[in-house]
């Protein structure tokens, strides 16, 4: 009876051992989840930012696209004035 009770408390302690090493690796995978969540979520911020960055730029772009096309418009109507001063001169 007593080797009953000795094999039953070594497969307890093998029991014991083996749930202690799955804790240890869950405990090490849900680590490296938080790290790697950690990680996304720099990289969410990162994307946002330079989403908004994109978009200032592609606005300022746009401006300035405009401001050209309007500066070229003027600058042919100026072009023509001249024109016709020198030809009724």
């Amino acid at each position: 009876m007593d080797d009953t009770y000795e094999a039953a408390g070594e497969r307890l302690d093998r029991a014991l051992h083996r749930l202690e090493a799955s804790v240890r690796s869950l405990n090490g995978r849900v680590r490296a989840h938080a790290r790697i969540e950690a990680d996304t979520q720099k990289l969410i911020a990162e994307r946002a930012k330079f989403a908004s960055e994109l978009d200032k730029a592609s606005a300022k772009a746009k401006r300035l696209d405009d401001t050209a096309a309007d500066v070229a418009r003027r600058l042919v109507v100026a072009m023509e004035t001249v024109n016709e001063v020198i030809r009724d001169a």
